[in-house]
């Protein structure tokens, strides 16, 4: 086995996150390389003893020089398909790039590419053409490229997998475009990490592109119908209309889905193209069983109801640090920003207290005005939000970078501190913190703090509207929380003076 490490970017992805740890059982040694040092420092496979984690900026290609450096090659899971993203083609163009000319640098000895099926035409969503383009440019290096291209990848968290699942769950009468009726051949996420550990340092595999696929060719009708069936549904009626273009697509699964309309939209243009293995030779350089559509279905909904999701969807949201969040932090300077901090003192434990809190979101909800929060929800869903239903991960256990309803979660300190990001719509930027604070033997005090940072008037008249509503929503909410522990509230909910600790708090993960 070799002794150089391979590198794996995107490791926080969805496929990333699941590769990593199989290269490790195979004896491989792991750089995992992510945006984020702490949402690599979150995941379980973190602290092996052959894994080495590295942050890197793909559009600096000093920063992925540095990352590639001695490794023996390197896997390429990386796109900009994301909210902040107005040109994800030019992103992807200029990261493909730098990958090509870091892998030249470091000398590569070969780049493993996971890319998407559809063949060249006028029609070819710009989602596909992007992912066609990345794979042409990566093989325009010296370094021997292998290029995997799927269509829909089947399995617990998959942003596929999760549109079908809720489209299917929640429209037992389905008004669908033409594309329902498109050929595809989709493929189990297991199937696909067989693959790509299987063409890792085989040289028959170098500079070649391999379409994967399982052995079934169906439409989206055949899929809906067959998840109907797996997850014990009454039959689903479809039916499919002309009107339908892509945009009604996407906002159609935007309201229906918890996939946001950004995501929704590029995905839906590429529902029309038909996307069909044409190249098998993969199956006998790789021999593997290929699980038919129904086996990957029925695999990823009992991962789903016993909480076993490796990796979701989700996962790959930017993890941001907002520098004027902290009450620690000197007065900023780049314009005023709102805070409301209040307290509640509950005869327990931090850890006590710690249970509950981490539930926050999700199926538990936020222990206090439930329909606000869902009609807060709805909102955001309607002016292209991420909206409350994208839910959590795990049902109780959080880590940097966890999507949790429409916030995001920037620092976990274990029975001490949880810090969420906003990314909802929102006239400005949104943080709300909790803090446990042991105040003797008995007693801990819970302290909220909620900080908004408004851009122009709008943002201004944003916080002052809302502002009436916290007394309710938070001082609730602090209630809930330690009603939810078990223990009895001694003083409180009530504003209280924002904490500045001698020692600037640093985030940690768990």
């Amino acid at each position: 086995m070799r002794s150089e490490p391979v590198l794996v970017t995107g490791a926080t992805g969805y496929v990333g996150n699941r590769l990593v740890p199989r290269l490790l059982e195979a004896g491989f040694h792991v750089r995992a390389c992510g945006r984020s040092m702490e949402k690599l420092m979150s995941k379980a496979w973190a602290k092996h003893p052959h894994v080495e984690l590295v942050s890197a900026d793909f559009f600096d290609r000093d920063s992925v020089v540095k990352a590639a450096d001695g490794c023996f090659a390197a896997y390429y899971f990386v796109h900009s398909m994301d909210g902040s993203s107005r040109n994800f083609e030019e992103k992807d163009r200029v990261a493909a790039l730098n990958m090509v000319a870091a892998a030249e640098a470091c000398k590569l000895e070969q780049v493993i590419y996971l890319g998407g099926l559809g063949e060249d035409d006028p029609q070819m969503s710009k989602h596909l053409r992007s992912r066609a383009e990345v794979a042409a440019l990566l093989h325009s290096g010296s370094v021997p490229v292998t290029v995997l291209r799927a269509a829909m990848i089947i399995g617990s968290g998959s942003v596929s997998f999760e549109i079908l699942r809720y489209l299917v769950e929640r429209l037992p009468i389905m008004i669908t475009p033409r594309w329902v009726t498109t050929p595809n051949q989709p493929i189990a996420i297991k199937n696909v990490l067989t693959y790509l550990i299987g063409c890792l340092d085989n040289k028959k595999t170098f500079g070649q592109t391999f379409d994967i696929g399982g052995e079934e060719i169906l439409t989206y009708r055949d899929l809906m119908l067959t998840y109907a069936r797996e997850a014990g549904l009454a039959p689903r009626k479809i039916i499919s209309v002309p009107v339908f273009t892509p945009r009604l697509s996407s906002l159609w699964i935007h309201l229906v889905t918890p996939v946001p309309a950004y995501i929704a939209r590029p995905l839906a243009e590429g529902l029309r193209t038909p996307v069909v293995c044409h190249d098998n030779r993969i199956r006998e350089i790789i021999p593997q069983d290929l699980m038919n559509c129904e086996a990957a279905i029925r695999l990823a909904l009992d991962k789903v109801q016993h909480h076993q999701i490796e990796s979701h969807w989700t996962d790959a949201g930017l993890l941001k640090h907002p520098e004027w969040a902290s009450p620690e932090e000197p007065e900023w300077a780049g314009g005023t920003v709102y805070s409301d901090c209040r307290a509640l003192i509950v005869e327990a434990q931090p850890s006590d207290i710690w249970k509950p809190l981490v539930r926050l979101g999700g199926t538990t909800g936020w222990y206090y005005g439930d329909w606000l929060w869902r009609l807060r929800g709805v909102m955001d869903r309607l002016i292209g939000g991420v909206g409350l239903r994208r839910g959590r991960r795990h049902p109780y256990e959080l880590s940097p970078g966890d999507a949790l309803d429409f916030w995001r979660v920037s620092s976990v300190i274990p029975n001490q501190r949880l810090v969420l990001v906003a990314e909802m719509k929102l006239p400005g930027q949104a943080v709300l913190e909790f803090r446990l604070k042991k105040l003797d033997a008995s007693k801990t005090e819970i302290i909220q703090i909620a900080r908004f940072l408004p851009k122009g008037l709008l943002g201004i008249a944003y916080w002052y509207a809302v502002t009436p509503l916290h007394k309710f929503i938070f001082d609730g909410m602090l209630s809930g929380i330690a009603k939810a522990s078990g223990y009895r509230t001694l003083e409180g909910p009530k504003i209280a003076p924002f904490p500045r600790p001698k020692a600037k708090l640093s985030p940690t993960t768990t």
